[in-house]
């Protein structure tokens, strides 16, 4: 496994993580701590150091599981969890102080561990970052010791750029993937000159880009890929990155094209994020061991050639730029 420095944290972590989303069980089903602690042992068995989770993964199982599994361990493993999705209604006005800190506790319990690594605002709406009191809290739970450091994932690249403003935002957590290119525009050297550490989330377009889905994939009706696809629940880029999941096919065809004889692109896709030397982890989920293992396969690979990052540019031209460009 390589290693890359996390920004502003200092910490060298695995530059393929792990994401929790839906370790326990795929999106929507029941949660299996069995299930759970064997993605996890494994995943750090490969060499993974940072696990990044939230506190309404699983309805907080996800966070117990991780902190169950990270205190078994001898490994120094960096935990970040989320906060802020509990909210109810989910809007810039329900984010306080008060509830933010209750809900940093509250993870804190659930882990049981004296201070979490990096604790992230999760996906706020827009105008809560330009609230500075909401980043203060984090100076403040720092002074506590509850936490080390903070960061924030972010659904617009505008957000990201608005969010390192603030001196104590160490991470930005953000989508990018061969359907989703924007970020590396703009935000990443600002990101480079700030030493802001970059997580790539949903790097996999919500499984798209490991090329084995096809018009007569189904998701099961708790599965975000089955009820979200137009954003009636969340915002549409988590889901499938915000592309069509038909033109989404089409483009993945061509990407077989390009890297032909690779019966899983997965491994592919996770080695062109890590092309961009900005990004310091990739963090892809997994719902059983054997996606665990084919995630870390990608640190086997040798770079992508020139050739090969410009045909990936091309079909994200062809397929999703004038549709999903300005929109993330």
């Amino acid at each position: 496994m390589n290693y890359r420095q996390l920004g502003k944290t200092g910490f060298n972590v695995s530059e393929v993580s792990l994401g929790t989303w839906q370790v326990g069980g795929k999106w929507g089903d029941e949660f299996s701590h069995k299930n759970a602690d064997k993605i996890l042992n494994t995943a750090i068995g490969h060499g993974v150091n940072f696990i990044d989770t939230a506190d309404v993964y699983g309805g907080g199982e996800s966070e117990k599981a991780v902190g169950r599994v990270v205190k078994s361990r001898s490994e120094r493993i960096y935990v970040a969890t989320k906060c802020g999705r509990r909210l109810s209604p989910h809007t810039n006005e329900a984010y306080q102080p008060k509830a933010l800190r209750s809900f940093v506790e509250g993870s804190l319990r659930n882990m049981g561990l004296e201070a979490l690594d990096l604790i992230q605002l999760h996906c706020p709406p827009t105008e809560v970052y330009y609230r500075p009191e909401i980043f203060g809290l984090f100076d403040r739970l720092k002074e506590e010791g509850k936490i080390l450091n903070m960061g924030v994932s972010v659904e617009k690249v505008e957000e990201a750029l608005k969010a390192i403003e603030y001196p104590n935002v160490t991470t930005v957590q953000i989508i990018f993937n061969m359907f989703r290119h924007r970020p590396s525009e703009l935000f990443f050297p600002r990101a480079k000159e700030k030493n802001v550490g970059i997580i790539v989330r949903v790097p996999l377009a919500s499984g798209l880009l490991t090329g084995k889905f096809s018009q007569s994939s189904t998701f099961g009706a708790e599965d975000h890929r089955h009820f979200n696809r137009e954003g009636e629940a969340f915002d549409k880029g988590e889901t499938f990155s915000g592309v069509d999941y038909e033109t989404g096919l089409r483009a993945v065809a061509e990407l077989q094209e390009l890297f032909p004889g690779r019966e899983n692109l997965a491994p592919i896709a996770l080695r062109w994020v890590l092309m961009y030397e900005e990004v310091s982890c990739v963090i892809p989920g997994a719902s059983k061991e054997t996606q665990v293992v084919s995630n870390y396969s990608a640190e086997n690979l040798p770079p992508l050639s020139m050739e090969q990052m410009e045909g990936v540019k091309e079909v994200y031209e062809k397929y999703f730029k004038k549709v999903v460009h300005q929109l993330w």
